[in-house]
């Protein structure tokens, strides 16, 4: 039935009955748009490193990356082993983002530079999680859809998988993400690896393998597409932008305390970069095993594994384990945008004084709209590596506007838009999207619109006025308070858009 055997069927039907069931139990607990946004900021250690590995864990991340380790070997890791060196930094910067009691990372823009760059923000914001949204049901279905042999189109699993995660969504918010993404977690840890002995039995070990490919299979730098320079370049990229990837306002500041936001993000994404090389060997492995894949089909890769290495039950365990990574993932992501639009644009510009239970009515439809944007671009897009380096240079944008803010008082508005305007122009002059572009590759593009970033919004900043000096009080001394002191901040005044169980370390 299906392309599938009945066990395997029995296994992704109890996987829905058991998710679906828990989903509904949590419904009872999201009774306010905190609840649903950050979780009443409820989040425990283990559940923190949960939600950051299920948040930042895509099945479409496998597919990439084993479909590119399929034809350049180790190196084509780096599609998401990008962050690798940036992970540690996650340490300092959780408790930024839990100190500043935000609940979307369009607040910080909003309240550092006004509320025009947190509109700016806002649609730069959904629209990465509509792509995001898109890659992951596009890459999943890929998958599956292999595995079937076909029997299920493309289309057919990106609206079931689509119907799965918006009513496991849409009713818990991040409340059943904390909860949920427990589970999840194992799953995907189970799809990073499952493959890899039964392909090392099937070759007839290690050894077999190593002889049916060539040398630089094996090395983590390619002679083309992912080469050394192109590695240095992303990672920079990726050190930059990873800080306003806009739901890590709610993964790395949705913990009770500040510890805890440090351990969720930092060791969450440190058991991601572990899990990332399982799909890069699945992918050479399957490159000595099954080869013959065009580039354009390089994504298939991983769906032909499964289909030829896996026996009866298994492959029904690995298509629930898909599942999870696109609930954990796409969860995050529609909560995300419907908080951004929620509050930074429909209480901002429609309706100011919309009351707390219109507003949770509000997200749970903005999650539907993200949603439908999501499967639009799964039906469309070509491919998921090219959708990364788009949402990879969107992010870098706004990330010198974000990390200015941290570290220098006298950055303004004028330097964000400045910065704006020239790193678009600047990708726009070097890159092939036009006849009058360059036509460079992305690690030149980004050797050239970050410097011009930082430079312009330097130089606008210092030629223009400072933020309102009240403003930027506010924003330095929701910095500079620990978690579990708000007591100084309400004695000086100041807002607190959401305090949640705080709790000092």
């Amino acid at each position: 039935m299906f392309g599938l055997s009945y066990l395997d069927i029995s296994v992704i039907a109890l996987y829905v009955l058991i998710i679906t069931y828990l989903a509904w139990r949590i419904k009872t607990q999201v009774s306010s748009s905190g609840d649903y946004f950050m979780g009443g900021r409820k989040g425990s250690k283990f559940m923190m490193i949960a939600n950051a590995l299920g948040a930042g864990t895509h099945t479409d991340q496998a597919i990439a990356v084993s479909g590119a380790t399929y034809q350049i070997g180790l190196a084509g890791i780096w599609y998401q082993w990008v962050w690798l060196f940036a992970t540690p930094f996650y340490w300092l910067i959780a408790p930024i983002y839990r100190r500043l009691r935000y609940i979307t990372t369009g607040d910080f823009f909003e309240e550092r530079y006004g509320s025009k760059l947190g509109a700016a923000y806002t649609i730069m914001g959904m629209l990465y999680f509509i792509i995001n949204i898109g890659l992951i049901l596009k890459g999943t279905a890929t998958a599956i859809e292999a595995v079937t042999k076909g029997a299920i189109s493309l289309e057919v699993i990106v609206l079931l998988l689509t119907v799965f995660f918006l009513f496991y969504g849409v009713f818990g918010g991040l409340s059943s993400a904390l909860t949920i993404n427990i589970i999840q977690g194992m799953f995907i840890l189970v799809l990073s690896f499952l493959l890899i002995p039964f392909a090392i039995s099937t070759a007839g070990g290690i050894s077999e393998i190593k002889n049916n490919l060539p040398e630089h299979m094996f090395s983590f730098v390619a002679p083309e597409e992912v080469t050394l320079f192109f590695i240095i370049m992303i990672i920079i990229n990726g050190l930059i932008g990873i800080v306003v990837q806009p739901h890590h306002m709610a993964v790395g500041g949705s913990g009770k305390s500040e510890y805890n936001c440090r351990m969720g993000w930092t060791y969450g994404n440190f058991t991601k970069r572990f899990a990332t090389l399982g799909w890069a060997f699945v992918g050479v492995f399957a490159a000595a095993l099954f080869p013959g894949l065009e580039n354009e089909n390089r994504e298939l890769a991983f769906g032909t594994a499964v289909v030829n290495l896996l026996p009866s039950g298994l492959i029904g365990l690995m298509i629930a384990a898909m599942a999870a990574a696109v609930l954990a993932a796409c969860h995050n992501f529609m909560v995300g945008g419907s908080a951004l639009f929620t509050r930074n644009l429909y209480k901002k510009f429609i309706d100011k004084n919309l009351s707390e239970n219109d507003e949770l009515k509000v997200a749970r439809i903005a999650s539907t709209i993200i949603v439908i944007g999501g499967v639009t671009i799964a039906l469309t897009i070509p491919s998921v590596v090219q959708g990364l380096k788009y949402m990879w240079m969107i992010t870098a944008y706004f990330g010198i506007a974000f990390w200015m803010a941290i570290i220098w008082k006298k950055s303004n508005r004028y330097g964000v838009w400045a910065s704006l305007v020239t790193t678009l122009l600047a990708t726009f002059a070097t890159g092939p999207y036009f006849s009058f572009g360059l036509g460079w590759s992305l690690e030149y593009q980004i050797a050239v619109y970050l410097p011009i970033g930082f430079i312009t919004f330097i130089i606008f900043s210092l030629l223009t006025n400072e933020e309102p000096k009240e403003q930027l009080e506010k924003f330095y001394t929701l910095l500079h308070t620990p978690v579990g002191e708000e007591y100084k901040l309400k004695e000086k005044g100041i807002e607190i858009l959401l305090e949640g169980q705080s709790e000092v370390n």
